[in-house]
């Protein structure tokens, strides 16, 4: 008998057991086990800071389900508690909800009763969303420059504005990032009266100038519960004022210029009837949302706690390095911290938008407040634009960035924040 061997398997290659009658078995090949050299790490995505978080509390959950079993939830009960305790909370005498602040502003100016096409000044550097205001309530933007110090506009600039357009007759008055502004002198270097200032104070709530909390200082303040902001519901908007007339006709057209409500015409006593003397807006707050803002409202001041003490870290963590400047801080007052805004000087070694993608890539999402209102083409075609051009404004955009802010940002990524700078500016050759 003569014994066939089978052939030896070849590295890498394993024989096939032997069928019942085979002589021999075939080699199957396996695919090569993939093993990284040992000097090589595996690559560890990092942990993403986002730019902001919304943060919904149990209390403000607890609320919009007990608005959903009450069977009643546009406007309401909740919402005139919410007006309420919100103006009492900037010492104003009344609040007007509305839903959103664009909203807010463009009635507010509708309840002045200016004439139509009223020159009204405002910062280049803002949400394009008062500008729109401003247009949709009948009059026409004039576009100041900023001071590139604070980002906003300076009594020289608003003098200058005001003077280069034959006068306004109405001011906008934004308090960036939640940086105070003075407003009673930006009123006098516009020559208007302090009865046609409208403040937008989306950033603003929380903010102090000298000791009168935005909401109590001119005849309107306008502010925001949009998702980004220190008081978040998703949408909405408030108006405060001390003036019951202006109080009156903000909420009247507020609801397509209705005499009375859906909650006031159905409670005991109410009758079906109304009349539509103005043109009015849909702006109405829900019930809905009232519900969450009192919640968040509660617990405003520890949110705010919070934000400024982020501030305070991210100060200490990014002293020292080349060409970053870092927030400018009131004198007087007090900083809502909206926003925690640094700058990108030449000295940094890298540009605004090239340091942008180098943070992305390190897992930390910023971003630009504002793209000025005279670099949007609509806006430059359809607001006053000084002949000399808004040069502060032009020198600021190239430069600032909006870090990671938000009431929950931990010690923790506040640091990962500032290494990714100090480590950006390192590979940039800061000087």
């Amino acid at each position: 008998m003569v014994e066939i061997a089978s052939r030896p398997a070849r590295p890498g290659h394993l024989a096939r057991p032997t069928r019942p009658g085979a002589l021999s078995a075939d080699p199957v090949t396996l695919p090569p086990v993939a093993v990284p050299p040992p000097h090589v790490t595996p690559h560890v995505a990092p942990h993403v800071v986002p730019f902001t978080r919304t943060r919904i509390c149990a209390e403000a959950r607890q609320a919009v389900a007990d608005v959903l079993e009450s069977g009643w939830v546009t406007s309401g009960q909740q919402v005139i508690e919410f007006e309420s305790e919100l103006a009492a909370y900037v010492g104003a005498d009344h609040g007007i909800a509305v839903s959103s602040c664009t909203a807010a502003i463009e009635l507010a100016l509708r309840a002045l009763e200016l004439p139509a096409g009223s020159k009204v000044l405002m910062s280049t550097v803002t949400f394009c969303g008062a500008a729109a205001a401003i247009r949709h309530a009948g009059h026409v933007p004039v576009l100041a420059d900023v001071d590139p110090v604070t980002a906003m506009p300076s009594c020289d600039t608003v003098a200058a504005a005001a003077a280069g357009c034959g006068g306004v007759d109405a001011l906008v008055v934004v308090h960036l990032t939640g940086l105070p502004t003075d407003v009673r002198a930006l009123a006098d270097a516009a020559g208007v009266d302090l009865a046609h200032v409208v403040e937008d104070a989306a950033h603003a709530l929380g903010t102090v100038v000298g000791d009168e909390p935005v909401g109590s200082i001119s005849r309107a303040t306008c502010f925001s519960f949009y998702a980004t902001k220190n008081l978040a519901i998703g949408e909405g908007g408030m108006v405060t004022t001390d003036d019951p007339e202006l109080a009156g006709r903000i909420r009247q057209a507020r609801l397509h210029g209705m005499s009375a409500d859906a909650w006031r015409r159905y409670l005991p006593g109410g009758g079906w009837r109304y009349d539509v003397a103005v043109d009015g807006l849909k702006a109405n707050m829900t019930d809905v949302q009232a519900a969450i803002g009192r919640a968040q409202l509660r617990r405003f001041d520890v949110d705010q706690g919070r934000r400024a003490a982020v501030a305070a870290r991210y100060d200490e963590g990014l002293s020292g390095i080349p060409g970053l400047r870092r927030p400018l801080r009131p004198l007087a007052g007090r900083h809502a911290w909206h926003l925690y805004t640094v700058r990108v000087e030449p000295a940094y070694g890298m540009g605004r938008d090239e340091l942008i993608d180098a943070l992305r890539a390190r897992g930390v999402m910023t971003s630009v407040h504002f793209i000025p209102l005279h670099h949007l083409t609509w806006f430059r075609d359809h607001c006053i634009v000084p002949a000399e051009g808004l040069p502060g404004a032009d020198r600021v955009f190239d430069r600032i960035l909006s870090l990671p802010m938000d009431a929950v940002l931990t010690d923790a990524e506040v640091d990962q924040v500032c290494a990714a700078l100090a480590e950006s500016a390192r590979r940039g050759g800061a000087r």
